[in-house]
């Protein structure tokens, strides 16, 4: 099955996902909309889509389109997941799915009515690099699992909307969200949040984060995040018997990662058969991330659903209540009215 993709909004990003696509024998990206026609057309051109539209609302009405890909400001993701949904389109949205736990229970509930499927999409994920340190982890590779450290920093300019309170940027949910979601994969959902944040501005601009997260069996996750800081991605996931150290967790680019036990360090190819025939660039996660999306939608069982999109929003919930008040959170209180 072939799935025909539209994008929602003509951003950066769609420079990664399109090419991407080009690799994955299920995948099509035949539309891109913007905010008016003129930038739709260029951005078309430029990337070789076949049709443009001036509206988000003009592709969302195609009936040559069956699923939205939603790279749009952080703010925008329920609303238009909702009326994507509604319009009868599978939905693929970008990290963070949504905003509050509420937000995301509202997309999934679209979804029901609408009987399509809705994924968030944390691309890393579905790489063949997560899955051998899943897959380590499970063995005992590293004894008993004990901490978890996550790092991600980029330095974007004032300006930038990820910096924007008002669009939903910020250091936690536009960096944090990876830190979380690797914490929770590897270490189970946490029952409390301690975060402190560094702001600037007049509009209390989250530029830089660090949290502690309690976990399950007294493990204990950590992450900071910075938006004004040098590039770094960094994963550490710590046992009783040695460390399995993913050096660039997020994007998945250099085919290894590495497994110390007793003083010594052993590099473990990701993808040692060629399988996955990886070229070392993000493309790799997108492609990989866009053929699972076209298995879901094809009917195929899925591994992240409503549950897992829920619990992330409402770890990004808690941390950010946590940041505010200064004091711990425990992450089921976001729940309550």
């Amino acid at each position: 099955m072939t799935v025909r993709w539209g994008i929602l909004s003509a951003s950066a990003i769609g420079r990664v996902v399109v090419p991407a696509a080009a690799g994955a024998p299920d995948a099509e990206i035949v539309a891109v909309a913007a905010r008016d026609g003129v930038r739709a057309k260029a951005y078309a051109a430029e990337l070789g889509i076949p049709l443009s539209f001036g509206s988000y609302d003009e592709l969302l009405d195609s009936d040559e389109i069956d699923a939205v890909y939603v790279p749009l400001p952080i703010s925008m993701h329920t609303d238009w997941t909702v009326r994507a949904l509604e319009a009868g389109k599978h939905v693929l949205c970008e990290k963070p799915f949504a905003m509050t736990a509420a937000d995301a229970a509202r997309c999934f509930d679209a979804a029901e009515r609408a009987g399509k499927v809705c994924i968030e999409g944390l691309m890393y994920r579905h790489h063949p690099q997560t899955s051998l340190a899943r897959r380590l982890v499970a063995e005992g590779a590293i004894g008993r699992l004990a901490e978890i450290r996550a790092v991600l920093s980029v330095s974007v300019e004032p300006d930038d909307i990820r910096r924007t309170p008002a669009l939903g940027g910020g250091a936690v949910y536009d960096l944090g969200c990876y830190c979380v979601s690797a914490i929770r994969l590897f270490g189970g959902e946490p029952s409390q949040v301690y975060a402190m944040q560094a702001q600037d501005g007049p509009d209390g601009e989250d530029l830089r984060t660090a949290a502690v997260l309690t976990l399950p069996d007294g493990v204990l996750g950590h992450f900071d995040v910075g938006l004004d800081l040098p590039r770094r991605d960094e994963l550490e996931i710590i046992g009783t018997g040695g460390k399995i150290t993913i050096p660039d967790p997020w994007l998945c680019r250099p085919g290894h990662i590495e497994l110390e036990r007793d003083g010594v360090t052993e590099r473990l190819p990701v993808d040692p058969t060629g399988e996955w025939g990886l070229v070392g660039t993000p493309a790799d996660s997108y492609r990989i991330e866009l053929g699972v999306a076209a298995a879901v939608i094809a009917g195929a069982e899925r591994e992240f659903g409503r549950e897992d999109a829920i619990a992330q929003a409402r770890v990004l919930e808690s941390l950010r209540r946590s940041a505010k008040t200064g004091r711990p959170v425990p992450t089921a209180r976001v729940m309550e009215p």
